[in-house]
Order: structure tokens, then C-alpha cells, then sequence
């Protein structure tokens, strides 16, 4: 069991305050995710967008209290933060202009002037970034992806193929985009793109949860990348693209299993609010409340090993199918009409179902443990 210290007690309270500010806004921004003029100034997505961003990039903006105790190396401290505002709303946060995981990656493999050029581009709160690496039909299996980056003849690249699921993608104006320079997981690389630019096209999907988060289909018809956009070029081959990846992805998958109990603590506390009698209730409380030590435990974890990510899939793996339960065990708690009579509960049992498919899906965690518990980081 993980014991919190001052400092991230700290971080847990300032989070839980701030999560009251993403819950006021959940349905208007679930009902119409483009009519985000109510939101922009929020100070709490101000907040979200600087602790995104290293020191050195920030605005000149007075520093808030969770800026000030808050240590943007710690996972722990990351995920006991994410957890409480997960507990306001998960699809507000995602509809935060913030460097999210664009940023992560951009901070972890790109140049000086790569970092300036993406996290100056956050300034003002106006500007949505995006990460596009899934394809339609190869989602679980980032080396089988067919888009491209070949070469112009001029030093540049081409960029052609096209990205789905991507998290405010028809909407970003920079991001990173993941294709191919040749036929090997090694070649896959990463781009630092800024919009507009011709032949880049995004369409919003039609979602059912997280609609905040704004998911979209990109397509790419001979998009020009100057080679100076290319990620990872002053490190060697190996640890470019898919090696930043997969060392992002046991972050973020912490981050999104995180999320997935954030929900279910707020479904539950919510539920019991309206109905303290409501049957099998406590044992609801009491699977969140283990689910977050493990998410805890995942976390610490990462602390120690970024590269390895055996407890972060196990982590995310127990924590959906928790909140997925708790979602349906709270359609029937309030009765017939309680998802009606409830919008703010009843999105929330929509959004949870989204986590499934965030940084792996369910059968690729299970690989993941599976060759984890092989090579035996089961035991430390």
C-alpha cells in the first residue's frame, strides 16, 4: 500500500478542488464539444495546461498552488493528481487545449527548438494538439501501420495514409504523427506536424462517450514535413520512434487507468448520494478504493523502471473491468428511470466504455502481462 506524503496529499486536495470546475462543464461540452468559447479561460484548464508544460515553456502566468508542489517527473504524483480530476469529469479534461500526450512524447524526443516551437504553439489556451499513430484496422500493432514519410527529393518528406481514433485530431493545429521510412520497426518515425498545411484533411467521429475528447479520422494526401520535423534525430536509431513510444504508453497507460477509477469513485460517491441504501454499494466503494492502490502501486513502479510496464497493463487491465462494473451495477441502483432522471451519471457510464480502447486494448494488456509475468517483473 502506497502512503501518501505531505507533498502528495498536497497534490490530491488541490486536484479534488479543482475536478468541481471540469464537473460544471461535463454536459454542456458532452452536448456540443465545438462550443468550447464557455471554457477557454477557465482557470482550471489554465492549470491543466501548465503543469502539462515544462518550466521553461510556460507562460507568464501568476504560478497556481498545485504548480508549486507539484514535481512533473513523479508518475505517482501525475497519476494521485489525474485520479481527482478524473473524479470531476475525464471528457472535459481531454477537451482541455493542453500538451497531453503530444507533449509527452515531444518533451521525451525532441530537439530544443522542437520543444519551443510545440509548447510555445500551447500559449493562450486556444490550441489543441494530437497524437496520431492508430490506423483503422491495425490499432494493436503500431509496426504493421501503412502511412508513410518518403523522402522529396528536397531533404523533406511526403506524408500519405491516414490516422483514426485520434483525440482531437480534426481540430489540433500541431501534433505528432507516426509513419514509415522504410519496412522495419526501427524506421518508423515520428513527425512534429503544424497545421495548416495542405492536403492534411480531419473528420470528428460520431462518438457515444468521450465526446469532449473530440475523436477523429486524419487523412493525409501528400503532406509536406520538413526533415527538420522529424523527432529523435540527435539520439541513436533505437531509441527514435517505437522506443519513445512504447516508454510513453507505460506512462499513459497508467494515466488512463487512472481515469477509469477517478469515474468509478465518482459514479459510486454519486449513486450513494441519491441512494444511500443502494444494494451491493459498499462493495462497489471497496473495489475502487483497491483498484486505486494498485493504480498507486503501478505508479511507484514506473518511478523506478520506466521501461518496464508489466504492472501499468495489469493496472489497466483490473481498473476497466472495475469501472466498467460499477458502470452497470449503477444503471440498476437508481432504478428504472435513474439514468434520466441523472444525465451527469449517465455519461459517465457512457465514457467509462472509451477506456478499452486508449493506449491498448484489454487483449494486448493481457501480452503484455503475460510476457511481463515471463520475464519476471512480477517480482519487483
Amino acid at each position: 500500500m502506497i502512503d501518501l506524503d505531505d507533498r502528495l496529499r498536497a497534490v490530491r486536495e488541490l486536484s479534488r478542488d479543482a475536478a468541481e470546475d471540469l464537473r460544471a462543464r461535463a454536459l454542456s461540452i458532452d452536448i456540443d464539444p465545438d462550443a468550447m468559447d464557455d471554457h477557454y479561460d477557465s482557470p482550471v484548464f489554465a492549470m491543466v495546461r501548465q503543469a502539462d508544460t515544462p518550466p521553461e515553456y510556460r507562460e507568464d502566468i501568476a504560478s497556481t498552488p498545485l504548480l508549486r508542489v507539484l514535481d512533473r517527473g513523479s508518475c505517482l504524483e501525475n497519476v494521485v493528481g489525474l485520479m481527482e480530476l478524473a473524479r470531476g469529469d475525464v471528457a472535459t479534461l481531454l477537451a482541455c487545449p493542453a500538451p497531453g500526450l503530444a507533449g509527452v512524447f515531444v518533451e521525451l524526443l525532441g530537439s530544443p527548438a522542437q520543444k519551443e516551437r510545440f509548447f510555445t504553439r500551447m500559449h493562450g489556451g486556444r490550441t489543441w494538439p494530437f497524437f496520431a499513430m492508430t490506423e483503422l484496422g491495425r490499432g494493436n500493432d503500431a509496426t504493421a501501420m501503412e502511412t508513410r514519410l518518403d523522402p522529396d527529393g528536397d531533404g523533406g518528406r511526403i506524408l500519405t495514409g491516414n490516422k483514426c481514433y485520434i483525440g482531437n485530431g480534426a481540430r489540433g493545429s500541431i501534433g505528432v504523427v507516426f509513419g514509415r521510412t522504410g519496412r522495419s520497426a526501427l524506421s518508423i518515425r515520428a513527425a512534429l506536424v503544424e497545421l495548416p498545411t495542405d492536403g492534411w484533411h480531419g473528420e470528428r467521429l460520431d462518438m457515444i462517450g468521450l465526446r469532449g475528447a473530440y475523436i477523429s479520422k486524419l487523412t493525409f494526401d501528400d503532406v509536406r514535413v520538413p526533415e527538420d520535423a522529424l523527432l529523435g534525430a540527435h539520439l541513436p536509431v533505437t531509441r527514435r520512434g517505437i522506443w519513445g513510444a512504447i516508454k510513453t504508453f507505460n506512462h499513459m497507460r497508467i494515466r488512463i487507468a487512472a481515469s477509469a477509477v477517478g469515474t468509478a469513485l465518482a459514479m459510486t460517491e454519486y449513486v450513494l448520494e441519491h441512494r444511500k441504501t443502494a444494494p451491493g454499494g459498499q462493495l462497489a466503494q471497496a473495489r475502487a478504493e483497491a483498484a486505486k492502490e494498485l493504480v498507486y502501486e503501478a505508479a511507484a513502479r514506473i518511478d523506478r523502471d520506466p521501461e518496464r510496464g508489466y504492472l501499468s497493463s495489469a493496472a489497466k487491465l483490473g481498473a476497466l473491468r472495475m469501472a466498467v462494473e460499477t458502470a452497470q451495477w449503477a444503471h440498476g441502483a437508481l432504478g428504472p428511470a435513474g439514468m434520466i432522471e441523472h444525465p451527469l451519471l449517465e455519461k459517465w457510464t457512457r465514457d467509462v466504455y472509451a477506456f478499452e480502447f486508449m493506449e491498448g486494448t484489454g487483449n494486448i494488456q493481457r501480452l503484455h502481462v503475460a510476457r511481463g509475468y515471463q520475464a519476471g517483473d512480477a517480482d519487483g
